[in-house]
């Protein structure tokens, strides 16, 4: 496959934005991508292109992208991994603000634009992401369905923050952050390494914000690595909440209040126990638990927290409809979120 799209190699700026784009074994969707950026309406930018040790065409095509347009760097490796170029991307960028962008994805002409303008509009914004239109449509499951509307739900660093510990907040590929952000790296930790940094940002402070317009498609693919490397499932985001709920909301208590004992909360519950955390009330709806004891925990109905001593309280429930509901509840009672109590799922 030929590159068919022709850019400019005498062109010098300094980049507002560096592209990081790790590539392996991309061929097949590197073309529609490369030219999705070419596209910008903000044109101070490079993109660092990293290949990963590609056996297929993938370096060809890079390095004819290099050839026609001077804001692509190729960057070629051994394999060493998505976590390793990610990082040498991000360490040879020479622009203020670092934008991740995936191989298989397409980006709307106007993100670039749209996102550095939200960063330079608001000093206090580390990083920000956009909304999503996830593609191919044929064949997408419900959760993935849900999953898209659930991100494309959130509009502002308030958002993000409050819901940091349900979902990764942030679709990766969107993101774009300041160099302070950028700088805590990438890290290995046998979990998502987005959803690691977008928690490590949030608990240290760190305002992420979302662009709420539909500025890249987000590609569904049956080989991505969300699908089939360990290190995305179920239970390794799960791991990696319990990990930050831990050093962060719950770091002043070992044991905290657990309002939802489905699915969800029970594997909640389990992660945390590694950290020496343990609830002391399990808040439930179901009548057959409540007034049970649940590993040494009373369960309790919603209605009994006012008479609970106050403690952190988790609300682990996997549907946006019932964790609305039990905010409004906890916000009647005068449970401040963030405060008192975080969601997750």
């Amino acid at each position: 496959m030929s590159y068919p799209y022709r850019g400019n190699r005498n062109i010098r700026h300094e980049p507002r934005v560096s592209i990081v784009l790790p590539a392996r074994n991309a061929a097949a969707t590197l073309v529609p991508c490369l030219a999705s950026i070419l596209r910008q309406t903000l044109t101070h930018w490079e993109c660092l292109l990293v290949d990963d040790g590609s056996t297929d065409g993938t370096l060809a095509l890079a390095e004819e992208a290099a050839r026609h347009d001077s804001r692509f760097r190729l960057v070629s490796t051994p394999p060493r991994g998505l976590i390793a170029a990610l990082d040498e991307g991000v360490r040879l960028g020479a622009a203020p603000f670092i934008a991740r962008m995936d191989a298989d994805d397409v980006m709307h002409r106007d993100r670039l634009a749209a996102q550095v303008a939200a960063l330079e509009a608001d000093p206090g914004l580390c990083g920000v992401g956009c909304h999503v239109r996830m593609f191919p449509r044929k064949g997408m499951t419900p959760g993935l369905r849900q999953y898209e509307a659930w991100l494309n739900s959130l509009r502002s660093a308030d958002d993000v923050a409050r819901d940091a510990y349900v979902e990764c907040p942030i679709a990766h590929p969107t993101l774009m952050m300041r160099r302070e952000m950028a700088a805590l790296g990438y890290r290995d930790c046998g979990w998502p390494e987005d959803y690691d940094l977008v928690l490590r940002a949030v608990g240290q402070g760190m305002r992420v914000g979302v662009v709420p317009r539909r500025l890249l498609s987000w590609r569904d693919r049956a080989d991505s690595l969300s699908r089939s490397d360990g290190r995305y499932g179920r239970a390794q985001f799960t791991a990696c909440k319990a990990h930050y709920l831990a050093a962060g909301f719950l770091s002043g208590a070992d044991d905290y209040i657990l309002w939802g004992f489905g699915e969800t909360g029970q594997a909640l519950r389990r992660a945390l126990a590694s950290h020496g955390k343990h609830p002391s009330l399990i808040v439930e709806v179901k009548p057959s638990r409540v007034g049970k004891r649940i590993h040494g925990a009373p369960v309790i109905r919603p209605e009994a927290l006012g008479d609970a001593a106050r403690r952190p309280l988790v609300v682990s429930v996997a549907h946006a409809g019932p964790r609305a509901e039990i905010r409004g509840i906890l916000t009647s009672m005068g449970f401040v979120e963030g405060l008192d109590f975080v969601c997750a799922a």
